[in-house]
């Protein structure tokens, strides 16, 4: 590998932290040090996140980790950019690290079945099994697993009640799924598991393992991977896809959706072009404008960072769900 690439590295790992927040700022520390960016979650069941920085730094921030007997078994998935792929370094305290919203889910105490991305096609593509993409809509959009069925969620919060009205455990008795990097499979199976389904099956390391692991003239792939950083997405061979992010709605877009007359770069685009409200644009507006100056200055604008914008989405949603219940029990 050049020395001018970038590590890009996703990892997570559910562990009992009792004393997560004591981790925060070491964490955070040893990141600016290192000229590391991305977001690390922390939360008392384990860490989630994805990073990015040149090789040694990526090594020592592993090694680090590893040296901690929580994170003594900690894995990771890694492809390499040309460029920096986050704008800033995070470290963030949450009550989940991937947020289903449901308590007492413990993957460390029950979970589905491991499945390897070089015994995935056997599983999938036999007819007995139920394949189920556990992603979001806006991912699931532009690839996803030949078969899968589409949750059709906006949030995964949304998953367990997909679950209660789409799944039946006397009628579906193998069921796989996947994500992106693994973490969502290892709630959605537990889950599950919870709620008396017998055969369940996951894929190991996710999507982007699969797509390490598996050629492309074996694969049961089709489209593109979507990810969280400034990529987008990722081909099969790990490196940056075809689609950009309208910055208005999360969904990804090509060159050819930027032509739409709805499309107005930071701000909208066909998606989401009648779904915002003025204070909504207005303040998207204020965002990109902030973007073009720090650009014309050189500098980086952080304002923009997907994790933030999906949290920021997720409110105002909420806020708006709120509202119609109010005026419907008025």
């Amino acid at each position: 590998m050049e020395d001018q690439e970038y590590v890009v590295c996703a990892l997570y790992h559910f562990v009992r932290l009792d004393n997560h927040g004591d981790l925060k700022q070491p964490l955070l520390k040893l990141m600016n040090h290192h000229g590391v960016k991305g977001t690390l979650l922390l939360a008392a069941e384990g860490i989630n996140g994805t990073i990015a920085g040149k090789r040694k730094a990526v090594d020592h921030l592993l090694q680090w980790l590893r040296n901690k007997d929580d994170f003594k078994s900690l894995v990771h998935k890694e492809s390499y950019v040309d460029a920096q792929p986050f704008n800033r370094t995070k470290v963030k305290l949450k009550k989940e690290i991937v947020t289903m919203g449901v308590e007492d889910i413990d993957p460390n105490d029950i979970v589905g079945t491991y499945v390897k991305p070089k015994n995935w096609n056997a599983l999938i593509t036999d007819p007995d099994v139920l394949l189920v993409d556990t992603r979001n809509d806006y991912e699931v959009a532009i690839g996803t697993f030949k078969g899968a069925l589409n949750p059709n969620t906006e949030t995964f919060r949304e998953f367990p009640d997909y679950v209660k009205d789409n799944l039946d455990k006397a009628k579906h008795k193998k069921v796989a799924m996947f994500c992106t990097g693994g973490i969502r499979c290892e709630k959605s199976t537990a889950y599950l598991k919870q709620q008396g389904f017998d055969e369940v099956y996951h894929l190991e390391g996710g999507i982007l393992k699969y797509l390490e692991d598996v050629p492309q003239d074996e694969t049961q792939w089709e489209g593109e991977c979507f990810v969280f950083d400034n990529r987008v997405s990722v081909d099969h061979d790990l490196d940056k896809g075809q689609y950009d992010q309208c910055y208005g709605c999360r969904m990804p877009i090509t060159e050819g959706d930027k032509q739409h007359v709805h499309y107005q770069q930071g701000i909208s685009c066909h998606h989401c072009f009648d779904k915002t409200d003025d204070e909504q644009k207005a303040r998207y507006i204020e965002r990109q404008h902030q973007i073009e100056l720090a650009k014309k200055r050189g500098e980086e604008h952080i304002g923009g960072e997907m994790v933030d914008l999906i949290e920021q989405h997720r409110k105002e949603k909420l806020k708006k769900k709120k509202a119609d219940q109010e005026r419907e029990g008025s």
